[in-house]
């Protein structure tokens, strides 16, 4: 089974979404599963896990909702609030749901990233390792030091980092700094890497698919076959790239060393695993 393991639906006048204003006129409308469903079919991918793009308790209550209508959504990944005392009531709730799949910690929007790193934080994070729970860890490459120390106190999370942790594309620069973090951070075996977002980390007008090859073998090198995902992040790439592009930069990039049982662990079976699609 080929799955998309990183999309996104919203209905704009539910309210909830900030960060999406005519400012950006590609993605201020709504975008649903039949938006999306051409694309799908095109690619042979028969199911995806939609990711929650606003930080409230109502959006993930909706993208379940959505999910109880569209047979594509396999899973949806919701939001938590570690930092709230009723964040396990939530997810009690949460979990009920047959395509509840785990939450997402969008590191990337706190203004001091060393507060995960907060006693509170951390011990309400290990109790969701010790339950085995997915995390997306969604957060830009400069935070990464922040994580790696998260990880070594939480060194059972069973997690996938978004969007190889957002690395600047565009420039080109700090590659090193970057490719050093990811290979601590890889040395967790219980974490994941989402090969996803990466066209909106290049110039959205001017990119080239030669740009993103030495950032996807290394992170192919460092997760290995079994612990990588392939992620659209549709509708917002659409800031760069159509869905076909995304596919393309990515297929384009994997080693001729790669068989068909790796692609088919990239491209699907590594996220039914993570997610616990066959359960």
């Amino acid at each position: 089974m080929r799955v998309d393991a990183h999309q996104h639906y919203w209905k704009i006048d539910r309210g909830d979404y900030g960060w999406i204003t005519p400012a950006l006129p590609k993605l201020y409308r709504d975008f649903m599963p039949a938006d999306l469903a051409e694309y799908l079919t095109k690619h042979g991918i028969e199911g995806t896990i939609a990711v929650q793009a606003a930080p409230t308790i109502e959006e993930t209550d909706y993208l379940l909702e959505l999910a109880d209508r569209s047979e594509s959504i396999l899973g949806v990944v919701g939001w938590l609030d570690l930092f709230d005392p009723s964040h396990r009531r939530q997810y009690e709730r949460f979990k009920q749901h047959p395509k509840f799949v785990g939450f997402r910690m969008m590191i990337q929007e706190l203004p001091d990233a060393s507060r995960i790193l907060e006693p509170a934080f951390v011990e309400a994070l290990r109790g969701y390792a010790r339950d085995d729970v997915p995390v997306d860890l969604l957060l830009k490459s400069d935070q990464l030091d922040t994580l790696n120390r998260l990880l070594n106190e939480v060194p059972g999370l069973r997690g996938v980092i978004d969007h190889i942790a957002k690395p600047p594309i565009a420039s080109g620069l700090q590659f090193e700094a970057w490719a050093e973090q990811m290979k601590r951070a890889a040395s967790h075996p219980n974490i994941r890497c989402k090969l996803s977002g990466m066209v909106t980390e290049a110039d959205h007008k001017s990119w080239k698919p030669e740009q993103f090859v030495r950032y996807i073998r290394h992170v192919l090198d460092l997760f290995g076959p079994d612990r990588v995902l392939f992620g659209s992040d549709w509708p917002v790439c659409l800031l760069a790239a159509e869905y076909d592009e995304v596919v393309n930069v990515l297929e384009q990039a994997i080693p001729q060393a790669w068989g068909v049982q790796e692609r088919a662990a990239l491209f699907g079976n590594n996220a039914r695993s993570f997610y616990k699609l066959s359960e």
